[in-house]
């Protein structure tokens, strides 16, 4: 039921890297800007892709039938465990919003699949009744795109970039069924809350065991949600980045910045052709550089991988 898509090869013993975009995208809207960034090729050439739609979201999705039981929150990340055995043994996870949540309940079920998470604008808190029931009426009253726009967008953005707004009106209109995406946003609506907690703070508390990277966008409606689930994580493998700009989707409008990041990120991981000794100073020049507001809470020991290339041909998995 899953639409993935993988640029490259797997090959040696590298993860992937896994997207899963947010509610009211598909793996297109949401990751293509990053992922044809000049400066992101640097890191495409040394690692096979996988970006996982969400049922019925890619482009030139059929319709479901009326009924259609869309999968739950749980569901959908239950389902990463075959696409990862495609690649072998484990991935770095990139998700957006809803996306960051199904890839975070995946390395909460699965910790020894997900290397590393990178998590944009995610919000571990679930949707009460109320919520629900007010989104679905909401649904039934207004367009969708209307009803997801104020998701995806700030409320300044909303009021004063009309332009972007109505761009992306279009694109959602003309880029995922309707209906679909109704389903989805009904769904993510109801989720519950993540079941992590920091150590220490909760009797059996469970949380990711991987390096993640936390990123938000200066104002952007989950900036608490981002905040809240950084203190259900470890301080010593969490790294939290907002990104100054006034612009809610640092992975669409802000693709240099994120992947600068991601690049110490990996290094970090020991992914990368950067020396150890240079981690510290380029993470400070990073900040500085970039006007990011961080909080580095820590970074993995660097060790050198030797880089494969592989083959730039994508292949599409239905």
């Amino acid at each position: 039921m899953l639409h993935v898509v993988i640029r490259g090869a797997p090959k040696g013993n590298k993860p992937a890297i896994l997207t899963y975009h947010d509610v009211g995208l598909n793996h297109k809207l949401c990751f293509n800007p990053f992922f044809n960034n000049e400066d992101m090729q640097e890191i495409t050439k040394h690692f096979v892709i996988c970006h996982v739609d969400a049922p019925g979201q890619q482009v030139g999705a059929a319709q479901f039938p009326q009924g259609f039981q869309y999968p739950t929150m749980d569901q959908l990340a239950g389902m990463l465990p075959t696409v990862v055995q495609h690649f072998g043994s484990s991935v770095v996870g990139i998700g957006v919003g809803a996306g960051a949540y199904i890839l975070a309940k995946f390395a909460l079920i699965h910790p020894d699949l997900v290397e590393g998470l990178v998590l944009l604008n995610i919000n571990p808190n679930g949707k009460g009744w109320i919520d629900w029931a007010a989104s679905k009426l909401s649904g039934l009253t207004s367009n969708i795109p209307d009803v997801v726009l104020p998701h995806l967008f700030s409320q300044d953005e909303l009021v004063n970039n009309s332009e972007l707004v109505q761009s992306y009106r279009q694109q959602i209109n003309n880029a995922i069924n309707n209906y679909n995406l109704q389903l989805f946003w009904n769904l993510y609506n109801s989720r519950r809350d993540l079941e992590m907690n920091r150590g220490g703070t909760a009797l059996n508390a469970k949380t990711l065991k991987c390096p993640v990277m936390l990123v938000v966008g200066d104002n952007a409606p989950a900036e608490e949600g981002v905040v809240e689930c950084n203190s259900k994580l470890d301080p010593t493998n969490t790294t939290f980045l907002k990104v100054t700009d006034e612009r809610s989707i640092p992975v669409v409008f802000q693709p240099g910045k994120l992947t600068e990041a991601f690049k110490y990120f990996l290094q970090g991981m020991g992914y990368s052709k950067y020396q150890p000794a240079f981690m510290t100073a380029s993470w400070m020049f990073l900040v500085a550089f970039l006007g990011m507001s961080c909080f580095i809470r820590s970074l993995a020991s660097c060790r050198m991988t030797l880089s494969d290339v592989f083959d730039a041909e994508g292949r599409e998995l239905c």
